[in-house]
C-alpha cells in the first residue's frame, strides 16, 4: 500500500527560470541535478519515449519533493501559460503556508500571477497562482 506522496514532476522549456522560482520565492531547494543524453535506455523505458535528452533537478521543501526536467529530445510541444485548471490531468500543486496574507502579498509583489484574491470557504485560506510556466500552484493557510 501506498503511504504519501513523495513528489511531483514539472517539464519546463526554462529550468534555471523555474528552479530560480521555486527555490528563491517559494523556499525550496535544490537536492541534485542531473543530465543524461540520447541512448540511455532505461530512461526511455521509464519515460515511454525514444532518444531522450534532458536535465532534471530535485528540489525538496520539507519532506516533499519536485523533480523540474528541461527537455532537450523529444522537443517538447508547447503549453499554453493559462492552460484552464479544468483540463484532464494534473491541474495544480499546493503548498501549505502560515499566514496566506502576507505570501499573497510578496508574491505579487515579486511579479506572480493570482486567479484572484484570497478566498476562504470553509477550511481555510487559499489562493491559486501560476508559476513562470503556467503551472498552477495553490497556495494554502489551513484552519488547524
Amino acid at each position: 500500500m501506498t503511504s504519501r506522496l513523495h513528489h511531483a514532476g514539472i517539464s519546463t522549456p526554462d529550468l534555471d527560470r523555474l528552479v530560480t522560482f521555486y527555490c528563491e520565492l517559494l523556499g525550496f531547494e535544490e537536492v541534485s541535478r542531473s543530465t543524461w543524453g540520447p541512448g540511455f535506455e532505461d530512461a526511455d523505458a521509464v519515460l515511454g519515449l525514444v532518444n531522450t535528452a534532458a536535465e532534471m533537478v530535485l528540489l525538496r521543501l520539507g519532506d516533499t519533493y519536485l523533480e523540474v526536467f528541461e527537455f532537450r529530445h523529444p522537443a517538447p510541444g508547447p503549453a499554453p501559460v493559462d492552460r484552464p485548471v479544468s483540463n484532464s490531468g494534473i491541474n495544480h500543486i499546493c503548498l501549505s503556508v502560515d499566514d496566506l496574507a502576507f505570501e499573497y502579498e510578496r508574491l505579487t509583489i515579486a511579479g506572480m500571477q493570482f486567479h484572484s484574491t484570497p478566498r476562504d470557504i470553509g477550511d481555510g485560506p487559499f489562493a491559486y497562482g501560476r508559476d513562470p510556466d503556467g503551472n498552477v500552484v495553490e497556495l494554502w493557510e489551513a484552519h488547524r
